[in-house]
C-alpha cells in the first residue's frame, strides 16, 4: 500500500512539472485582459496616416493581450523560455471577437463628445508671477489637480503624429491600466474614453 501511495505522488509530481513546463498553460498563465468600463463604446480604428478604416459599437468590451513565448539564455547560460506581449489584441464586444495588429484604437463610451474643430496655435504660458510660478511649487500643484482633474484638452494623433481628433472637458484626468495592453485610460467630465497605440497631448486649456 505505502508503495502504491510513493509511486501515485510521484507521477502526480511528474504530471504538475510536464504542465508548468507547456507553453500553452505558462503563456494562458502570463496572458493580461482587462475590461473596458463604462456603460457603452464605439470603438474607432485607424491607420498610420490617421484614416479610419472600421467602426464598431457594443455595451460589454474585453481586451486579450496575446503572449508569445521567446527563447533566451540566462546568466549560467541556460535556455530559458520568456513571455512578452505581441502586438496582437483580440476586442471581444457583446460576445464577439476581433483582432487587431498595430493600428490606432480609440473605445469613446456613448455621450463623450470630440471637438467639431481644433486647430493647436503655439503653447504659450504668458508668464506667471507669483509663487505658483515656481517650477518646483508648479509641479506639486498640477500634480494634485491632474489627480483631481482640471480643464484640458486632448489631441490624438496617430503614430506617424497625424492628428485623428480632439477632445476637451473641464475635468481631465489619465492613467495607464494595469490590466489593458498598450493602452492610456482618460476620464474627460466623468467619461471615460481609452486610447490603444496612439500619440497624444494632455495640454492645459489655460495655455492655448
Amino acid at each position: 500500500m505505502k508503495k502504491k501511495m510513493v509511486l501515485f505522488v510521484t507521477l502526480l509530481t511528474l504530471f504538475c512539472t510536464s504542465l508548468s513546463g507547456c507553453g500553452a498553460i505558462s503563456s494562458e498563465l502570463n496572458s493580461i485582459k482587462g475590461r473596458l468600463i463604462g456603460v457603452s463604446y464605439t470603438a474607432e480604428f485607424y491607420d498610420n496616416y490617421g484614416a479610419k478604416f472600421l467602426t464598431a459599437s457594443g455595451k460589454k468590451i474585453d481586451i486579450d493581450g496575446n503572449v508569445v513565448e521567446e527563447l533566451g539564455i540566462d546568466s549560467d547560460g541556460d535556455s530559458v523560455t520568456n513571455y512578452s506581449l505581441s502586438s496582437v489584441i483580440t476586442i471581444t464586444i457583446d460576445g464577439k471577437q476581433m483582432s487587431s495588429c498595430g493600428n490606432t484604437v480609440i473605445f469613446a463610451e456613448d455621450g463623450l463628445q470630440r471637438d467639431v474643430e481644433f486647430n493647436l496655435s503655439d503653447v504659450n504660458s504668458n508668464g506667471q508671477d507669483g509663487l505658483t510660478g515656481l517650477t518646483s511649487v508648479s509641479k506639486v500643484v498640477n500634480k494634485y489637480k491632474n489627480y483631481f482633474g482640471k480643464p484640458q484638452v486632448v489631441v490624438i494623433q496617430s503614430q506617424l503624429g497625424v492628428p485623428i481628433c480632439a477632445y476637451s472637458g473641464d475635468e481631465v484626468y489619465w492613467e495607464i491600466p494595469d490590466d489593458l495592453p498598450k493602452m492610456t485610460k482618460l476620464m474627460i467630465d466623468d467619461k471615460a474614453l481609452y486610447v490603444h497605440r496612439a500619440n497624444f497631448e494632455i495640454i492645459d486649456l489655460s495655455l492655448l
